[in-house]
C-alpha cells in the first residue's frame, strides 16, 4: 500500500489548521508557505474535504479554513478512506469486487486479511489530536501503548 500525495497532504492541511486554527480561521496560502506546497493543489484537497464535512470554509477578508469536527474524533482512517479510497492490500478483500473464485482455497487469504485488520485498526484508532500530541513531544510511542 501506498499513499498517495494527495491523503498525505490532506493530512497535512488538518493538521496545520488544528495547529493555527484555534481562535482564527487559516488560508491555504498561509499552509502552503509553512509546508512548502502548491495552494492549486490544495485548493482541490480542500474542497473534498470541505464536502466531507471535515473543514469548514468561510469567505471574505478574515475567510479561510476551520476544523468543521474535533481533532479527537478525525481518525486518520477516515481521511484516508476519502483520498484514496479502499486501503486493502489486495484485490479480494476490497468490498465492491467480485469474489474471487480462489477464496474458498486461498492459503494466502489469511495473511492479507490479517494485514488488512491490523492496518485498519491502526488508522482507525489514531486521530488527528494524536497527531497533534505526537509532534508535540515528538514521539508516537504513547499512541501505540494506547492501542494495547
Amino acid at each position: 500500500m501506498k499513499i498517495s500525495t494527495k491523503g498525505r497532504y490532506a493530512i497535512l492541511i488538518l493538521v496545520d489548521i488544528a495547529q493555527h486554527g484555534e481562535t482564527q480561521n487559516v488560508s491555504l496560502k498561509d499552509i502552503a508557505a509553512r509546508q512548502k506546497l502548491s495552494v492549486k493543489y490544495l485548493e482541490q484537497i480542500a474542497t473534498l474535504l470541505c464536502k466531507a464535512g471535515m473543514l469548514r470554509s468561510e469567505r471574505g477578508p478574515q475567510g479561510g479554513y476551520r476544523l468543521a469536527e474535533d481533532p479527537s474524533e478525525l481518525t486518520i482512517g477516515k481521511i484516508l478512506r476519502l483520498t484514496e479510497g479502499s486501503l486493502a492490500p489486495v484485490a479480494c478483500l476490497e468490498y465492491d469486487t467480485i469474489p474471487c473464485v480462489r477464496g474458498d482455497i486461498c492459503i494466502s487469504r489469511d495473511f492479507w486479511d490479517g494485514l488488512y485488520r491490523r492496518i485498519c485498526d491502526y488508522i482507525d484508532h489514531y486521530t488527528l489530536e494524536d497527531m497533534l500530541r505526537s509532534s508535540r513531544s515528538g514521539t508516537e510511542a504513547d499512541i501505540i501503548s494506547k492501542e494495547g
